[in-house]
């Protein structure tokens, strides 16, 4: 048995252990945030204890993203990669979170650290932040694409997500599909960096069977589902097509009424041109036949003349 006073140094020498164990723990440790394809993100990072003429960076694994300089004035030169920022502030604040305008799926997994640099000294990360990026899917298109003597093929197809998602189907809500039933392709398009999934459901069906398409995106916390019920013939491409109609109709009827409008614009100028033509010409005839009256009057006034005389 260890007496009491041996204790105290032990339990001393335990505490300082935990609490270096700890400090490990926190120094090594990264965190990660989630960052929403297209949209602005911002690495949160405080540090109060700065000196004067000092310089920051923070690196994105081990390229420099951004570089701020202070002098001993307070003033500041900053230059940065892809229009990164950090607030006007920062060295009076002590808040050196890093903005970057957007994010993309390159960047998933990618970490971004901030470093301290007084002369030729540079200090450890004071900040570490790794990426989880993520986008949303479209809206799930379901539709029952063939049939083949009892059993009916649905296909459902959702782009422009990331990352890769889960893609399951139900029977009736419950129902899982049985095996070998249903084939799934995902696909990764390497100028957007976003996936694509496409899934065939193979089944025999009665009619009253609801049969629903699941697109999950963990990271996102998201979950698209599509249901095609037992009366829908065709329920995606049947109420494209009737949009289709009615939107083609509706045009139709439009361009008819433009187009009898335009004609009967066209026959009402027609009518006035030639009304005006007419009273050109009669307006005209009656300018000869007064103008030969005038003439023959004159004729007459100086025959009579020369009879007098």
């Amino acid at each position: 048995m260890c007496p009491q006073e041996c204790m105290v140094p032990v339990l001393a020498l335990w505490y300082c252990a935990g609490l270096l164990l700890s400090s490990v723990h926190l120094c090594a440790g990264v965190e990660c945030i989630l960052g929403i394809v297209g949209q602005p993100i911002l690495l949160p990072c405080l540090y109060h204890e700065l000196s004067v003429n000092f310089s920051i960076e923070w690196r994105k694994d081990d390229k420099v993203v951004l570089r701020s300089v202070w002098d001993d004035k307070g003033n500041v030169e900053t230059w940065s990669l892809n229009h990164a920022s950090i607030p006007a502030d920062a060295a009076r604040s002590g808040n050196f979170s890093l903005e970057l305008p957007a994010v993309h799926p390159r960047e998933d997994g990618v970490h971004y650290s901030l470093f301290l640099i007084s002369g030729e000294n540079q200090s450890s990360p004071l900040c570490s932040v790794c990426f989880k990026v993520a986008a949303s899917f479209s809206i799930s298109l379901l539709k029952r694409e063939h049939m083949a003597g009892n059993e009916t093929t649905f296909l459902c197809h959702s782009t422009g997500g990331y990352p890769k998602p889960s893609v399951y189907w139900l029977i009736n809500n419950t129902l899982q599909p049985p095996k070998g039933s249903v084939r799934t392709l995902t696909e990764f398009d390497l100028s957007s960096h976003f996936f694509s999934v496409t899934s065939n459901l193979t089944i025999s069906v009665s009619k009253n069977d609801n049969v629903s398409c699941i697109v999950e995106n963990p990271s996102m916390n998201e979950t698209l589902r599509y249901t095609y019920k037992p009366n829908d013939d065709e329920p995606v491409q049947s109420r494209a097509s009737e949009a289709m109609w009615i939107f083609s109709t509706g045009l139709c009827v439009v361009v008819g009424i433009m187009v009898i409008a335009g004609v009967a614009y066209q026959i009402h100028l027609d009518n006035i041109s030639k009304r005006r033509k007419k009273e050109y010409r009669e307006e005209k005839r009656g300018y000869r036949r007064r103008q030969q009256n005038r003439e023959e009057d004159e004729v007459m006034t100086s025959e009579s003349r020369e009879t007098e005389l």
